[in-house]
């Protein structure tokens, strides 16, 4: 079998046999193709798609390049979660101690930013100190101790996708609905869940820009995850306004720990705590979403929550003292508001571009070798139908770059609309598609 077969069998549309992708992640996780071939198949792969089969199967041979976490003596359910990813989402921060507060063993095992998104792994690094890249033995030593790890993928944990993840990122194929299930899925797969919430981001700033294609997308992710055995919950939610006011990494994990102490924007505390009600409804730490959202409510307000966070970054050589203190974090050298020229109601985000002006600041990746400054962000002033008058802060720039700084504070401000009209905002919560959890009579 000769590598350039699956480019041109996949880049005319044929269907791929579960032994060609076998071979296909063969040789990604053990380098016997050029980079150019592999980014060729995924471009070709991106064009013309995969079937559920092919969805599977990738995934499943994604999971088998690597070693699967063994998790079953540590006592209580192991659930995940997941974001497809948007701008701002700074979930996973404060909803992974929250749950592991109430019970819930958390081993989350996330990734760098792709695209105008985010990653979870950069935003942690913001903490002086924070290791994310764990062997798999220290990995299982934190989930031991702290009831959660925040960690990327080891050497051990689904190779394949680590390789393919960062290749992605630089060649335009992000938004491919078969390579995003098998990216999810794989990683999730070996971390030994019984189960896992997604939370499929639908709008402007995400990679699904319309309700049908999030569905799509959940629907896949979904079934693949049934398909081995797994609990899944699937949430679609609104990202055409950032989430909270943060968008960065220092910024972004600043406000996470907002939320852990109470305060925080309203629509971030509102998704974390259901989406960890939907965690403990498949751990069965709760009975109804009602009685979920009380629990994640009342380990934040007794500060158990928090304390978990600090625990989980001593256990992985961060600084605890930013969860006291967030003047801790990296601080920008500039600093520039943009103010609203006309007084108006704010009724529109060009929330990719927001995203994409973060990575130009230097708080994202143009190349996979490039560093993150996690410094450097927006925070934002305003929200979807808030009043505001000639001269308010709409947002500020925080730069390390002054030609940056200005060149941003430019494109921010035409990326916020105002208008004359008050119009309901988006809802937060579009649909949730749910299997019931199965037994693990299928491996992979």
């Amino acid at each position: 079998m000769q590598f350039i077969d699956l480019i041109r069998k996949k880049r005319y549309g044929s269907t791929l046999t579960g032994e060609e992708i076998q071979f296909f992640v063969d040789a990604v996780t053990h380098e016997r193709v050029p980079d150019y071939q592999i980014t060729a198949l995924l471009m070709a792969i991106f064009l013309k798609g995969m079937n559920t089969e092919e969805r599977s199967a990738l995934t499943q041979s994604m999971v088998r390049s690597g070693d699967v976490l063994s998790l079953e003596h540590i006592p209580g359910p192991k659930i995940d979660k997941h974001s497809t990813g948007g701008v701002g989402d700074k979930v996973s921060l404060c909803l992974a101690p929250a749950v592991a507060a109430c019970g819930v063993i958390v081993p989350m095992v996330s990734g760098r930013g792709l695209g105008h998104t985010g990653g979870t792994l950069d935003k942690l690094e913001a903490i002086p100190g924070m290791v994310t890249r764990l062997p798999t033995a220290r990995l299982l030593q934190v989930v031991e101790r702290c009831g959660l790890v925040f960690a990327g993928q080891s050497e051990d944990i689904a190779p394949a996708d680590r390789k393919l993840y960062a290749l992605r990122d630089v060649t335009a194929t992000v938004e491919s609905l078969s390579l995003i299930t098998s990216s999810i899925m794989s990683k999730k797969l070996a971390e030994g869940l019984d189960g896992l919430v997604l939370d499929v981001k639908v709008g402007d700033g995400a990679f699904m820009k319309n309700e049908n294609d999030a569905r799509e997308l959940a629907n896949a992710l979904v079934a693949v995850g049934s398909h081995c055995g797994l609990g899944v919950t699937a949430l679609l939610t609104d990202m055409n306004q950032p989430l909270g006011l943060a968008i960065g990494n220092a910024n972004e994990m600043a406000e996470a720990i907002e939320i852990l102490q109470g305060g925080g924007p309203a629509d971030l505390k509102e998704i974390t705590v259901r989406i960890g009600a939907e965690m403990l409804l498949l751990g069965n730490l709760a009975t109804t979403l009602e009685e979920g959202v009380e629990k994640l409510e009342s380990v934040i307000a007794d500060g158990s929550a928090l304390q978990r966070l600090q625990h989980v970054i001593e256990n992985q050589d961060g600084d605890p003292g930013v969860c006291e203190d967030v003047s801790r974090f990296p601080q920008p050298a500039f600093t520039k508001e943009v103010v609203a020229q006309t007084s108006g109601i704010v009724n529109g985000f060009e929330t990719e571009r927001l995203g994409r002006i973060v990575v130009a600041l230097g708080g994202g990746r143009l190349q996979a070798t490039d560093d993150v400054d996690p410094a450097v962000g927006i925070q934002l002033g305003c929200k979807y139908g808030d009043s505001v008058t000639k001269g308010a802060v709409l947002a500020t720039v925080l730069a390390n770059d002054e030609t940056r700084l200005e060149e941003a504070v430019s494109a921010v401000k035409e990326s916020i609309s105002l208008g004359s009209d008050r119009q309901a905002a988006p809802p937060l919560f579009i649909a949730a598609i749910r299997t019931a959890p199965m037994d693990r009579r299928q491996t992979v």
